[in-house]
């Protein structure tokens, strides 16, 4: 699959994948899997390991953003941060638990902490290399693998992109927020941890992000939505912590959800900003060789911002 085309593969998927969430099943977006058949090599077009390592070049080896799909796996294997996978237990029953992805940071003081939530793609490389970039800014950066109870074949960042959508489409939404407040208790109970915590998800996890906002009340520090669906006007009220949304112009199914959650904000007296960012589609932190520039372009604006807003309310 040429660049081109894995590149228009992945912004469809993408798109079709985070519809907002409305009912109490977590996620059920719009049927994509006839782009999937169609697309044929999926894995390569959303950066997961099994793609052939010719499919994709990456467009820049910028250490200051996150890498996009087709360098994430080489920059994870040269970064000098400590990495670890653990499992946690996250709910009464003994089988409740939680498989984390977890990167510190190289600091002489204590860290906040900021949670990373997954496309509906599951655990990646991608994702992995986000939360090592969100360590290299300074946070204890976790990822919760939010398919942990489902047992799926595979490594934690190499699941089948098919299995890992029909997955999600069965979690239940307070349930997983259930497990971000798990998550969130973890990270601050380590040693080199500060007792604040951020989110930030991608797609899905955006969703879920905004969520998280509206979940957790006080508890937690700051939100970042990178092209997630908001949720409903009237869940806006137990909203505490500042949220900020971060979208491409040409992603409009997403977009339709800004004006509704602006005006709710704004008339409960909450703190949101949002940012279309001109010609970028959806999904364009991790596809930044695509719409012909305007993706790279609106990773190098919104990754800034992300970094400011997580300075902002939760200190360095």
């Amino acid at each position: 699959m040429s660049t081109r085309r894995s590149t228009l593969v992945a912004t469809i998927l993408l798109a079709s994948a985070c519809a907002p969430r409305t009912t109490a099943k977590s996620a059920d977006p719009m049927d994509h899997m006839d782009h999937m058949a169609q697309a044929g090599d999926v894995r390569g077009a959303v950066g997961l390991p099994a793609a052939p390592p010719a499919t994709v070049t990456p467009v820049r080896q910028d250490q200051s953003l996150p890498a996009g799909f087709a360098d994430a796996a080489a920059r994870l294997g040269k970064s000098p941060r400590h990495g670890e996978w653990a499992m946690i237990a996250s709910g009464p029953a003994p089988t409740d638990s939680i498989r984390l992805w977890v990167v510190y940071p190289e600091r002489k003081t204590r860290a906040p902490v900021v949670i990373v939530i997954h496309e509906i793609f599951g655990m990646s490389t991608w994702v992995r290399a986000v939360t090592d970039q969100l360590a290299a800014d300074g946070y204890i950066a976790i990822a919760p693998d939010l398919l942990t109870s489902k047992k799926l074949a595979g490594a934690p960042d190499s699941v089948p992109v098919d299995s890992a959508v029909a997955a999600i489409r069965t979690l239940n939404a307070d349930w997983v927020q259930q497990q971000l407040d798990a998550v969130a208790k973890y990270g601050m109970s380590l040693p080199a941890a500060l007792r604040k915590y951020g989110v930030v998800g991608f797609c899905w996890g955006g969703s879920t992000s905004f969520a998280h906002a509206v979940h957790a009340g006080a508890g937690l520090g700051a939100s970042v939505v990178y092209y997630g669906g908001s949720p409903r006007s009237e869940q806006l009220a137990s909203v505490s912590a500042p949220v900020l949304g971060l979208y491409g112009e040409n992603d409009a199914r997403v977009d339709a959800t800004i004006p509704g959650a602006d005006s709710a904000m704004k008339a409960l007296g909450k703190v949101y900003e949002h940012y279309v960012f001109t010609g970028a589609g959806h999904g364009f932190l991790r596809a930044q060789d695509g719409q012909n520039g305007a993706n790279l372009a609106a990773a190098r604006e919104a990754w800034p911002k992300t970094i400011a807003w997580f300075r902002k309310y939760l200190g360095a």
